[in-house]
């Protein structure tokens, strides 16, 4: 309720008070005038994220700006050619991962798509049809079986039940009638006030229109959304951080080198072309593009799968989720009541035959199936209560002709569904006898039975008979089934029709009971075992009631483990304090949080997520978008979700199968490993590209520059990019799900992998890689400080030796791309050739090699040079090298683990 609305469960004289209306509606006139105070009756939309700002957002990224910087500097010292390269670089990563991560904000505008185009309402005293959005507060609507609600509103008159699993989660519809307020309960659970949003499955009504647009339930969770930000994913964190690093030591070492080449006697020239040098060679420019490049190949594994992925970083994040909090309704069961079970007092067919034809007789629902006569509907949906379409499903599986047009040709008298009484009943004509049919609540029912149908047909009813109806009920109840008793009455065959329900519903013959539930999804409990062995811990945070959401939870797995499970109710959540909350969570137990409200779930979430947990949260309803929005990962169902939730989540479920979550978080494992080891492949070259540049500096350009930056770009995005996208399709290591998930501070770049990629792969490479670029121009008869510039004898010596420098890194890069693709085991147990993508993109870059070393035009813009074959004979073992000696670590590693017993 907003300050500018009253409280909908004050008495029905002060709220007509407090709203200035009357039964009778507004006048059209007054009704216009509070259109233009109150604004329509729609949800506002809040402005989504611009393209603009999406576009410039690219170009502040730490190594967009640190190769700014560079292009600057280039374009300062005179080499125009290189500073155009590198802004060719910024503007394509941008463009890029601008197309790649480019979504609109849409939550709201589905939110929107919930409330419907025409209403029925009072005013000037008569029946108007309208536009939903001119409602205004003091409206009185009028409410029929099958539409939308489309206000918040307070009931005057009548009895309707109310579909809101869209808003609360409630697996069954709610029965609400006029009547006296219940002021103690929470305004979502109040029986007297209908919601904007929900959907009216039975019944009409008349009802006070309390609120509009944002000032409703539904508005007040489209403002949740629109408050509830998105947090960086734990790879876009890392990657800025590991950016930012990069940054630092890629300035620093361009300032501290700086002021040691013009000491070692470089000109002012050389030397900022050296610094130059250094920030390009520290920069791995293809390592944006390649993450999300890997990324997007991981989505669309994903949707084959699926699993829609509409964030790509969140494809990592699913890997190192820790906490799934999971809905119930739609999610872990069907959304959808089925019989359970049939409890009847006697064995036998009849008495089930008996019993069904109650269920078809006493129904307003259609299942729109063919009639026996043959006429009938197609194959459309069912409609009605689902409770009633559940019934009608069991009493045709008995044989029962449930057509509706059967049931209208035989009914005499129709008695709905009274909240007050929880009965329904009917009267029908069976072979020329009327027959009265009733369903209810098994005590309501039992208290007007005189009668149970026994094996030889129906007997007095005796205290044991009772005894045994209540023992089978609160049977049921305990395991969180929707139970109905049905009974019925013959009368004589000259016998009037009731004309009161008072005259119909006594000295009843008791028939039996149906238990009913929301049945779990059958691939549920195998994927909890699956997602438990991940060391994944499985919250349900529904706004069910708690007997029923236990129950399922226990039936599909949940709480299982030596924690065993916790079940909170609202009230119970509302009033625990944030430590004791934490306490819960980080107890080991799951939790099944019932009666659970929009703020709720975020409260849970956030709580969670402060705990250094990953969280994973599912939903289908418009009440779970807030929640979805602020989890690390949002997942809704595709089928049976609304399209709020589908907006605000994350991952859409296209099959609405819970296992395609244990799927989609091994695939994010899978990718995080991938991610590493392309970044280890990356990372390996940046120290053969930095150290010919100290070489130069520290000579004081005694020693010619052994790289230039071109040579390095060509390596950066050339002959680096495929390789590395291709170390993001390998299979998954074995076991990778019976590991527990990554800690959330846990970085993709390690100490560990840096060591490997600088400290080995790359110190190894940059010692080869400089003993060829030196046998090479040692060759050509180069002498320290002789000149190899342009014109002078030496310069095809010093291209061709650049030349064997550059493609020794990349042959070094064979190796390494090789070496990476286990951190532990042998290459052998892997499969050199099970990579079939790595081996196409090393043939891919080594063509690409062959182009810039041997075709002219190539030469001239890269500053390279034909080799011989003496000279390719030197590069020619690089690769074979670096492969053999890190497989050569990784033997030594393993036999270090395995310890002295071996």
């Amino acid at each position: 309720m907003t300050a500018e609305s009253p409280d909908p469960l004050e008495p029905l004289a002060q709220l007509f008070q407090d709203l200035r209306s009357t039964p009778g509606g507004l006048t059209g006139r007054e009704a216009a005038r509070r259109l233009e105070v109150t604004g329509p009756n729609e949800l506002a939309r809040r402005g989504g994220r611009t393209w603009p700002g999406e576009l410039a957002g690219q170009f502040t990224h730490p190594l967009a700006l640190l190769l700014a910087l560079a292009a600057v500097l280039a374009w300062a010292s005179g080499t125009p050619r290189l500073a155009i390269a590198i802004a060719a670089v910024i503007f394509l990563n941008a463009a890029f991962s601008f197309v790649q991560e480019l979504q609109a904000e849409r939550a709201v505008e589905a939110l929107a798509a919930f409330l419907p185009e025409r209403a029925r309402v009072l005013r000037d005293g008569a029946p108007q049809d309208i536009e939903a959005r001119s409602l205004v507060p003091g409206d009185v609507l009028l409410i029929e079986e099958g539409e939308r609600i489309c206000a918040d509103a307070r009931l005057l008159s009548g009895t309707v039940e109310v579909d809101i699993s869209t808003l609360t989660g409630e697996s069954v519809p709610v029965t609400c009638s006029a009547g006296a307020a219940d002021v103690t309960v929470p305004l979502l659970q109040a029986r007297d006030v209908v919601f904007s949003g929900t959907e009216c499955t039975s019944g009409e009504a008349r009802a006070l229109v309390t609120a509009t647009g944002m000032g409703t339930e539904l508005g007040r969770i489209a403002s949740l959304s629109q408050r509830t930000g998105r947090d960086e994913s734990p790879l876009e964190h890392q990657v800025k951080r590991v950016a930012r690093l990069i940054a630092l030591v890629a300035i620093g070492a361009g300032i501290a080198f700086l002021p040691i080449g013009l000491a070692a006697g470089l000109s002012v020239t050389a030397a900022v072309s050296f610094a130059i040098g250094l920030l390009v060679a520290n920069v791995p420019e293809g390592l944006l593009p390649t993450i999300t490049l890997a990324l997007a190949v991981g989505v669309r594994e994903m949707a084959r799968r699926g699993a829609l992925v509409k964030r790509l970083s969140a494809v990592e994040t699913l890997g190192s989720t820790t906490v799934i909090c999971t809905d119930k309704t739609g999610t872990l069961t069907e959304n959808r009541m089925r019989v359970s079970s049939v409890w009847t007092p006697a064995d036998g067919k009849e008495a089930a035959v008996a019993l069904a034809g109650v269920a078809a007789r006493c129904s307003t629902a259609d299942l729109r199936l063919p009639s026996p006569s043959g006429t009938g509907g197609g194959s459309t949906l069912p409609s009605g209560d689902p409770t009633e379409v559940a019934l009608l499903e069991m009493a045709a599986s008995h044989g029962a002709d449930v057509s509706l047009a059967g049931r209208e040709a035989t009914r005499l008298a129709l008695f709905r569904f009274d909240p007050r009484l929880a009965l329904m009943s009917t009267v029908d004509e069976l072979d020329g006898v009327p027959v009265i049919s009733v369903k209810g609540a098994p005590e309501a029912v039992l208290a007007r039975v005189s009668a149970i149908m026994g094996t030889a047909g129906e007997r007095p009813v005796t205290d044991a008979d009772r005894a045994r109806v209540t023992g089978a009920m609160d049977s049921y109840a305990r395991q969180g089934l929707r139970v109905l008793a049905l009974a019925r009455r013959v009368l004589p065959a000259a016998a009037p029709v009731p004309a009161a329900r008072e005259e119909a519903e006594h000295d009843l013959c008791l028939l039996g009971m149906t238990a009913m539930q929301d049945p779990p999804r059958a691939e549920v409990p195998a994927a909890i075992v699956r997602v438990h062995r991940a060391g994944i811990r499985v919250h349900v945070v529904t706004g069910d009631n708690g007997v029923t959401a236990a129950a399922i939870a226990r039936r599909v797995g949940i709480g299982a483990g030596r924690g065993g499970l916790h079940v909170v109710v609202g009230a119970e959540l509302d009033a625990m304090s944030e430590p004791d909350l934490d306490a819960l969570l980080d107890s080991g137990a799951e939790v099944v949080f019932a009666r659970s409200s929009p703020e709720a779930k975020l409260r849970i979430a956030d709580a969670l997520r402060a705990m250094g947990q990953v969280v994973a949260m599912t939903g289908d309803g418009v009440n779970d978008a807030p929640a979805l929005r602020r989890a690390d990962i949002g997942v809704a169902m595709g089928r049976s979700g609304t399209d709020v939730a589908r907006e605000a989540a994350t991952m859409v479920l296209t099959d609405d199968n819970f296992a395609t979550i244990a799927v989609a978080v091994e695939t994010g494992r899978r990718v995080y490993d991938n991610v590493r080891k392309f970044i280890c492949y990356i990372f390996a070259h940046a120290v053969p590209e930095v150290l010919p540049f100290l070489v130069f500096a520290l000579a004081g350009g005694a020693v010619p520059l052994p790289l230039t930056v071109m040579q390095i770009l060509a390596i950066d995005l050339g002959t680096d990019t495929l390789p590395a996208l291709a170390l993001s399709r390998e299979p998954a290591e074995p076991g990778l799900m019976d590991r527990p998930p990554r800690k959330r501070t846990e970085g993709v770049i390690s100490r560990g992998m840096l060591a490997r990629a600088w400290g080995f792969l790359g110190l190894l490479s940059a010692t080869l890689v400089m003993a060829g670029y030196f046998l090479t121009l040692r060759h050509a008869g180069w002498q320290p400080g002789a000149a190899t510039g342009p014109g002078s004898p030496l310069n095809l010596g010093y291209r061709q030796a650049t030349t064997v420098a550059w493609l020794g890194i990349v042959a070094c890069q064979v190796g390494t791309a090789f070496a990476v693709r286990t951190d532990h085991a042998s290459l052998r147990e892997v499969g050199v050739f099970s990579n079939k993508p790595l081996l196409a993109a090393i043939a891919v870059a080594l063509a690409f090699a062959a182009l810039v070393v041997y075709l002219p035009p190539m030469q001239g813009f890269f500053g390279t040079a034909a080799l011989s074959g003496g000279q390719l004979a030197t590069v020619a073992p690089f690769p074979f090298i670096v492969w053999g000696a890190d497989e050569i670590r990784r033997a030594l590693v393993r036999r270090r683990n395995r310890g002295p017993a071996g």
